[in-house]
């Protein structure tokens, strides 16, 4: 029987949500499923991946075939070091303890990665929130200003049509008189 390590699509439309699992490669893509080995959400950023490592190591070894997302989903999560490295004890080139030993120290470095990345994005929400609202308080600024100038205007209109309307009143005083 052909295993594959594939997702399974779940949510709603527009909004997908995927169970990474190992399945028969005759079943259906969202049918029949042989173990639930993940999750995977691509709706945040960055996206979240949580794996079960050691199933899925498991299931490498057993000769399942990830597809191609997949694949770079088990890279991402560090299924494939692992493989990796659990090939090497095998064959006796490294101890188990060794391969421990590299498994997490690249564990460390990923999840450093991660942080770094996750700062990174959340400066920069910070800094294009900070920079709409100070565009915002210019345009306010800017309104206020053109207000106050209309005011004056209005009010010069004023004064002007009352001067030009008390020497009209007098003519007309004259010549009724």
């Amino acid at each position: 029987m052909p295993v594959k390590i594939r997702l399974q699509r779940h949510g709603k439309k527009g909004k997908p949500f995927y169970w990474v699992v190992a399945a028969d490669s005759r079943a259906k893509r969202d049918g029949k499923f042989l173990e639930k080995l993940g999750t995977y959400n691509p709706n945040t950023n960055p996206a979240q991946i949580d794996l079960n490592v050691d199933s899925s190591v498991k299931w490498l070894q057993n000769g399942a075939q990830p597809t191609e997302t997949a694949r770079r989903i088990l890279s991402y999560k560090g299924a494939l070091m692992k493989h990796h490295l659990q090939g090497g004890v095998n064959k006796g080139a490294l101890t188990q303890e060794q391969a421990d030993a590299k498994f997490n120290t690249w564990l460390n470095e990923k999840d450093n990665k991660i942080t770094s990345k996750e700062s990174n994005l959340a400066q920069a929400k910070a800094d294009a929130r900070a920079k709409a609202l100070e565009a915002e308080k210019e345009v306010n600024e800017k309104r206020k200003a053109a207000a106050v100038e209309a005011q004056a205007a209005e009010e010069v209109a004023e004064t002007v049509a009352e001067e030009t309307e008390a020497p009209v009143a007098e003519e007309n005083n004259e010549t009724e008189a």
